[in-house]
């Protein structure tokens, strides 16, 4: 199985190459050359962060895996779900649960939106983005996961379905998909998914979290559909105004200790790490949803 995983790695990177190539050929209008040489190095960065870890994160599957056997045996009377393919789908589902949580909370805890941010700073939005990740995130990403493992999906079926979800959503960033109808009823789409790389006012980067599917954040009150008459603005509200790939990838941490350093609160410094971006005290910065409150107001 680990052999098969390789081998479809194998075939991605020459097929997602060739589709940014394609890409560029027919919608130039969508690519800035500093944005794309600056997203093509954060998605080598991030590739080479990615293999580094594999082994650890197979590693950690594989102890939690082990670790819950007995527990799976006593109260369950099984070792392991197994490979059926009933068993690859329900495992397909909850990755795609894991993920939908993983990556909104990257959107609501300061410290992992620190890691998470790199693939959002571009105004651009073509399949670079795609492989635009932080280098950063695949050092805490597999915690989200663990709980696959303790139940007793086989490792190699969790590293798996991340590999499935990272391909599929390499397909969500590009502009040229119109909207798909009653597909975007249950699955992401471009355009829901451009939607979330949205800093509009009304979209502010804290919608349309899900990997594959659409239905959590149908279920968690995080969907938002494209609406025409609303132009997409990509990028952040605090633009780094720099395409220097390790800028981008540590600037927010940079933020982050700067101001904890200027606050003597304790309470403060807590806040200013695990609450949402923009997060402050004396509301200078405003969170998302402090400002889409401050929309409504406007509006009423």
């Amino acid at each position: 199985m680990e052999l098969e995983l390789n081998e479809l790695s194998k075939y991605v990177i020459p097929v997602f190459s060739f589709l940014i190539v394609f890409e560029y050929l027919l919608a130039r209008h969508y690519f800035d050359l500093k944005e794309s040489l600056s997203g093509i190095a954060i998605g080598i960065g991030a590739s080479i962060m990615s293999l580094i870890s594999k082994t650890f994160t197979l590693g950690v599957f594989i102890l939690f895996f082990n670790v819950f056997k007995e527990l799976r045996l006593d109260f369950f009377c099984y070792n392991s779900l197994g490979w059926s393919w009933y068993i690859w789908i329900l495992a397909i589902l909850c990755d795609d649960f894991n993920f939908y949580w993983h990556h909104r909370l990257s959107h609501s805890i300061r410290l992992l939106w620190a890691a998470h941010v790199p693939h959002h700073s571009s105004k651009s939005f073509n399949f670079i983005i795609g492989l635009r990740n932080g280098w950063f995130i695949s050092l805490y990403k597999p915690i989200y996961w663990v709980w696959m493992a303790a139940m007793g999906f086989e490792p190699l079926m969790i590293a798996g379905c991340l590999i499935i979800n990272s391909i599929y959503q390499f397909f969500l960033h590009t502009q040229m998909v119109p909207n798909l109808g009653i597909f975007e009823r249950i699955f992401n789409t471009p355009k829901l998914h451009i939607v979330h790389h949205s800093c509009n006012l009304e979209y502010l980067l804290d919608k349309n979290h899900g990997g594959i599917l659409i239905i959590w954040d149908k279920l968690f009150g995080t969907y938002k559909p494209y609406v025409a008459e609303i132009e997409p603005q990509l990028g952040i509200l605090k633009d780094p105004k720099t395409h220097n790939p390790f800028i981008l990838n540590t600037h927010e941490f940079y933020s982050i200790l700067k101001d904890v350093k200027n606050t003597s609160s304790w309470l403060n410094k807590l806040k200013y790490i695990f609450y949402p971006p923009g997060w402050s005290p004396d509301r200078k910065t405003l969170t998302t949803r402090q400002l889409q409150k401050e929309l409504l107001k406007q509006k009423l």
